[in-house]
């Protein structure tokens, strides 16, 4: 068996393709949840903390060995993409625990005996108490 051979079965498995609608899919999805975050979250956290910016804060450990610019540590960009991280991860834990909750109950809906075999049973059962008496 050649490699091209070997190659071409790799890449058309089922779980291989599934992984790349995947990919695709969470890189849509990213763009989706970052939109929110982005365009709808945080301006409203800016408007409850007054419109507070971290992006400026930063430590100045002075001029850089060639006495150029200084050398900054940028905590606010830090606490900025901390802050983002936390609510996207919020945002991503209730989008997927609503999925699981709609799940759960069309799992609940699908084990639910419909209405005419509970009728059939209860039918049989009455039969069966009338042939034992």
């Amino acid at each position: 068996m050649g490699m091209l051979t070997e190659f071409k079965e790799f890449a058309v498995k089922g779980n291989m393709v599934d992984m790349a609608v995947g990919i695709v899919i969470g890189a849509a999805f990213t763009s989706i949840v970052t939109s929110l975050v982005g365009d709808m979250i945080m301006p409203l956290v800016g408007y409850v903390t007054g419109g507070v910016d971290f992006s400026s804060l930063a430590i100045n450990l002075g001029s850089g060995v060639d006495g150029g610019d200084p050398v900054l540590i940028k905590y606010g960009l830090f606490l900025n993409a901390l802050i983002s991280f936390i609510i996207v991860a919020f945002v991503l834990f209730m989008i997927i625990k609503s999925i699981n909750r709609l799940k759960n109950e069309a799992e609940e809906e699908v084990e639910e005996t419909p209405r005419n075999e509970v009728l059939l049973e209860e039918i049989r059962d009455a039969l069966k108490g009338r042939s034992a008496s």
